[in-house]
């Protein structure tokens, strides 16, 4: 059975998950990226590093996000969101750096929180400030919908 899910189902998919994709485009060429992610039933909130994707959100902050939910390839659900891209700044960004370090630090594995990323020293350097920092950002919802199959 195909079907349409429900606003309450695509919520729970959107609660549920923490890792979506996120498509942003300029010009004829979308541009897809996997993203870690946090819903808190308005937003969409999200950290990246200087780069394409930002670039090309700060352009058009028309994106669309998708997450989807797998039992087998039979039994799945998945659910598309449109909406505006908003970079974080101030008291933004320091709520959703917040929300983002609370939600997600407990899914981050050693290797990402290791004291020698911050050993001073040859082969330790940053590449940039920026990449420390990181930039914040939220998906502002403008639509929603949501598909599945079960058999």
């Amino acid at each position: 059975m195909n079907g349409e899910l429900t606003e309450q189902q695509i919520n729970n998919i959107l609660c549920s998950q923490t890792f979506g994709r996120l498509a942003c485009c300029k010009g004829k060429h979308p541009y897809i990226v996997p993203v870690t992610y946090f819903y808190d039933g308005k937003f969409i909130y999200g950290k990246s590093s200087e780069g394409k994707k930002i670039d090309l959100m700060r352009d058009n902050p028309n994106v669309c996000f998708q997450v989807d939910f797998s039992r087998d390839m039979y039994n799945w659900e998945s659910a598309v969101i449109y909406g505006l891209f908003e970079e974080l700044k101030g008291e933004d960004a320091v709520k959703a750096k917040h929300i983002l370090s609370e939600k997600l630090m407990p899914l981050l594995s050693g290797v990402s929180i290791h004291a020698h990323e911050h050993d001073e020293g040859e082969g330790h350097e940053l590449i940039d400030e920026t990449s420390k920092r990181g930039i914040y950002f939220r998906i502002k919802i403008a639509e929603k919908s949501g598909r599945f199959q079960r058999i």
